[in-house]
């Protein structure tokens, strides 16, 4: 009985071992089946690629080294897609700037400098479109460049989200020429957000410093690409209006022997054995080219000041838009030429880029610019009266504040309803050495600044033509006449009178488009605490 009571466990535990081991193997088969009818979806899921209706109509294009291919390809530009276009297979070459995959279907935002179109890229068989490569096109990376081939379709309704709103592009062909990254430092539709009306009310911002470590991303949102297209038309409507009254343009040196400004604000570089300086301004050369009979000359370049000026408006490098002219008997000859000079550039920034202006003011607030032509003109003691009359006492023989010069363009504009005004006879003890004194007023100057929404975007005057004079004025400035030998002595082989005016670009286009800050209109802005990149 004991050998049969210790059998009866035996058995029991070799069914119930039989038992785990059914279950085991039912297991092992069951995930032995999966894996073959894996493979066997992956084998068919081959096969299908294989049959793939949209291959060698979608991928990696391979790298353009230049070998010829395609050259007869006819590109469309994306700000000329319309209605007009309806029906027409084009080629584009773009920024995929977002795209949103759902089944069958991807939507794609596409971009080229300031103009986005919407990409439908959807499953049909006629088109030779497979669900293969709609998947493709939602996994390119954001910021990549690619090559559309498309149908454009009218819309049953305008697109809101791109600045082409009647039409969109039905893709039949995408072929990815320049992949970005996955992960990108910042995202373009944040950094084109709205600044005061953020429709989605998310609140999203990228700030200053981000932007500008990341500048070549940050400077493909559609703001900046208008902003800087702005830019270039000032320097064009500049050229083009002096070119127009007989300036001839001229370059001059950015290294030179002494501070053209004198002071302290100046960048001193080594220059093999002995030191030089990085211009302040193109001053004594353009004056230097009077004397030389070219009689009106302008310039444009890079300007530079070693101020550790920390502030919305203030750079160490900037673009100079420098003019000089002779004129016959009264300075006011040359103040009229440059105040008309900018009456004409803003009604040319008005007619010729509205379309920039715009899409700089989706982004930002832009107060549309006022001017009068002629331009107003006030005395400097008139604007110590205004200041005055508005609580604000300085002294005739100082020179204004910031805080004074943004109240006295408030009170510009309150009161002639401009944002371009001239300021003349500046005290003589403010300006430069070269300046030359107002024969009626000892302390006085015939110079000139000019201020847009109150801030100073051109200062200027009639410069001093007589050698004795200049060097008198030179000396009482702490100047080294060594060191400026050759700038007198040009006044020494005869010189008419002269006068003129520097400008800063960036600031220029700045005030014009009410923008907070200078580093907006610096493509690579250089301060005291920013040399990259």
């Amino acid at each position: 009985m004991v050998a049969s009571d210790d059998t009866k466990p035996t058995v029991e535990g070799d069914a119930g071992g039989s038992k785990k081991a059914a279950k085991k193997a039912a297991k092992a088969a069951e995930k032995q089946q999966k894996k073959a009818e894996h493979k066997a979806s992956s084998v068919q899921n081959e096969v299908q690629d294989e049959k793939d209706i949209s291959e060698g109509r979608y991928g990696i294009m391979k790298l353009i080294q230049s070998t010829g291919e395609n050259r007869d390809r006819v590109y469309t530009d994306v700000k000329d897609l319309g209605v007009a276009l309806e029906g027409k297979t084009v080629w584009v070459r773009v920024r995929l700037q977002t795209s949103r995959a759902k089944g069958k279907q991807c939507f794609c935002v596409l971009r080229q400098a300031c103009h986005t179109v919407q990409l439908l890229m959807s499953v049909n068989e006629e088109r030779a479109v497979s669900k293969n490569m709609v998947k493709f096109t939602g996994n390119i990376t954001k910021e990549s460049i690619v090559d559309i081939q498309a149908t454009v379709a009218r819309t049953g309704a305008p697109v809101d989200s791109c600045s082409v709103r009647d039409v969109e592009l039905v893709g039949v062909q995408v072929w990815v020429v320049s992949q970005a990254r996955p992960q990108l430092p910042l995202q373009i539709e944040d950094a084109a957000r709205p600044e005061n009306n953020d429709p989605e009310g998310l609140k999203i911002r990228v700030n200053q410093d981000t932007r500008l470590d990341n500048r070549v991303l940050d400077l493909r949102t559609p703001a900046n690409q208008a902003i800087f297209r702005i830019e270039a038309g000032v320097c064009r409507l500049f050229r083009d209006i002096l070119t127009k009254r007989g300036f001839v343009e001229i370059h001059t040196p950015k290294i030179i022997s002494a501070a053209s400004e004198g002071g302290a604000n100046v960048f001193t570089v080594s220059y093999f054995k002995s030191n030089a300086y990085l211009a302040q301004s193109p001053q004594l050369y353009k004056q230097m080219a009077i004397a030389a009979d070219f009689d009106k000359v302008f310039t444009v370049g890079a300007v530079f000041r070693a101020e550790d000026s920390n502030t919305h408006r203030h750079l160490t490098e900037f673009v100079g838009l420098d003019l000089e002219m002779s004129f016959t008997h009264h300075y006011h000859e040359v103040l009229d030429t440059i105040g008309q000079t900018f009456t004409d550039m803003f009604r040319g920034l008005q007619e010729q880029y509205a379309s920039e202006i715009a899409t700089v003011g989706q982004q930002y607030k832009v107060e549309p610019f006022k001017f009068l032509d002629p331009p107003l003109r006030l005395e400097f003691p008139q604007a110590v009266e205004m200041l005055r009359e508005a609580g604000v006492t300085i002294s005739p023989e100082d020179d204004l504040s910031t805080p004074d010069e943004k109240l006295l363009g408030r009170l510009v504009r309150s009161k002639y309803d401009t944002d371009f005004y001239i300021l003349d006879k500046y005290p003589l003890a403010v300006r430069p050495f070269y300046t030359m004194p107002d024969p009626n007023n000892p302390r006085s100057s015939n110079s000139y600044d000019m201020f847009m929404r109150g801030e100073e975007i051109l200062s200027g005057a009639q410069r001093i033509h007589e050698p004795a004079l200049l060097t008198e004025r030179a000396e009482h400035h702490g100047i080294d006449i060594s060191k400026i030998a050759a700038y007198i002595e040009a006044f020494r082989l005869g010189c008419p009178p002269h006068a003129g005016g520097g400008i800063g670009l960036e600031r220029v286009v700045m005030l014009y488009l009410g923008l907070d800050n200078i580093r907006k209109t610096s493509m690579f802005p250089r301060d005291p605490k920013r040399v990259t990149p």
